[in-house]
């Protein structure tokens, strides 16, 4: 058969190539830690799963959800941003829910880009930002973000010629995977920059309330009250009248959801209605019952968010001080799921090589940097996903390895 060639640069998956390696080493006999996929190990709350739960029960769930039917959920959804951010938003016109935010910034591509426009991208980044691209034909600009720049791109490195075909940027902090915050500060200059050569700003948000840094990177000149600072600033803070920006949340996080698939997009009407288009050709919505419990989640205590954040925080400090102890220095992430770590020799430029060997001789599963973007080489991202004595193994069977 012959395929499109659209399908061409989506070959490479870092995904897909750890998940190959881990089942060769599961076939081998290795007994795998499996640090290489950001999925929440930690339970969904009772109140969210007896939501759904209930549903079930009810005939009137069963069927088809289109959107005038998702009314309520998008209420949950604004009025939490707005308790949370202090900005008001719309639920009818500014509020579109999401199978997940990897659908949001997969499918806004084709909304915003002919074939041929640039999008401007993070690298390294989330994989799915790219693959959202290609689909729609358009070409990549990687915006390079190093740890010398607090692994935030440098606008005017990025040249005339290409913002001249340029219509959209994507960012996202807290950050997959080096785990940086952007202060309030970068995400003005990031709208200004934005308005001045017309593009549309996306912000993929799914870690606004992994936050461990007790910094408020800018929030008191947004408004946000004291005890509120423990998060990462939304892109509307520096874009409250949502001029040029969308920005996306999934559940899949702070309320440890990622198998229901969950999200949705707040931001500027146009771009909304737009992204709604396309929806509408690909999909109708999850199951009503989904949207329950999600409404649940958003309206319900936020106390095991709180428990979730802590949960985090152990893991990484158990993991970070046990590299330091066999040697490897590693910075401690301020936000985020992940530890972010720059490869020792001899496998400073070759990830891809680390992380199958690693895999292969101890069962330890990692995600290799390049599989991230050409600026993620070097690096290895571990996600702390399992109990702080696990994660403490695995670094024992580094220190072998």
């Amino acid at each position: 058969m012959q395929f499109a060639k659209r399908l061409e640069p989506l070959q490479f998956n870092v995904f897909a190539d750890m998940d190959r390696a881990k089942a060769q080493a599961r076939a081998a006999g290795q007994n795998v830690i499996d640090l290489s996929l950001g999925s929440s190990d930690l339970p969904t709350a009772a109140h969210i799963t007896d939501a759904i739960a209930h549903s079930l029960s009810d005939s009137s769930t069963h069927g088809y959800l289109l959107f005038n039917g998702t009314k309520s959920f998008r209420e949950a959804a604004a009025i939490w941003y707005e308790k949370k951010f202090g900005i008001s938003v719309n639920p009818e016109t500014e509020v579109l829910p999401l199978i997940g935010s990897q659908e949001g910034t997969a499918h806004l591509p084709l909304a915003v880009l002919n074939p041929g426009d640039f999008a401007l991208l993070l690298d390294p980044g989330y994989p799915s930002h790219a693959g959202g691209v290609h689909l729609a034909g358009g070409q990549i600009y990687p915006m390079p973000i190093l740890a010398e720049n607090a692994f935030l791109p440098i606008f005017e490195d990025i040249p005339t010629a290409v913002l001249a075909q340029s219509k959209m940027m994507v960012l996202s902090y807290p950050h997959n995977p080096t785990t940086a915050i952007a202060p309030v500060a970068f995400f003005e200059k990031a709208v200004a920059f934005c308005r001045e050569h017309r593009l549309v700003l996306v912000h993929d948000f799914p870690y606004v309330d992994l936050v461990f840094d007790d910094r408020n990177f800018g929030l008191e000149a947004t408004g946000i009250e004291e005890n509120r600072k423990l998060m990462a600033p939304s892109i509307f803070q520096a874009d409250r009248d949502k001029s040029v920006a969308i920005e996306f949340f999934t559940l899949s996080k702070s309320y440890s959801m990622g198998g229901f698939r969950v999200g949705y997009a707040i931001g500027n009407s146009e771009l909304i209605a737009a992204l709604r288009q396309v929806k509408a050709a690909v999909d109708f919505n999850q199951y009503r019952g989904i949207l329950n419990g999600a409404i649940a989640a958003l309206t319900g205590p936020q106390d095991t968010v709180r428990t979730s954040v802590e949960t985090f925080r152990k893991r990484r400090d158990a993991f970070v001080n046990a590299l330091l102890g066999i040697g490897w220095q590693v910075p401690v992430p301020p936000a985020t799921m992940y530890v972010w770590a720059k490869l020792p020799e001899p496998w400073a430029q070759d990830s891809v090589k680390f992380c199958t060997q690693l895999v292969q001789s101890t069962g330890v599963a990692a995600s290799p940097g390049a599989g991230f973007g050409k600026s993620g080489e070097g690096y290895v991202r571990f996600a702390l996903v399992e109990s702080p004595a696990i994660l403490e193994a695995a670094v024992r069977k580094i220190a072998e390895f």
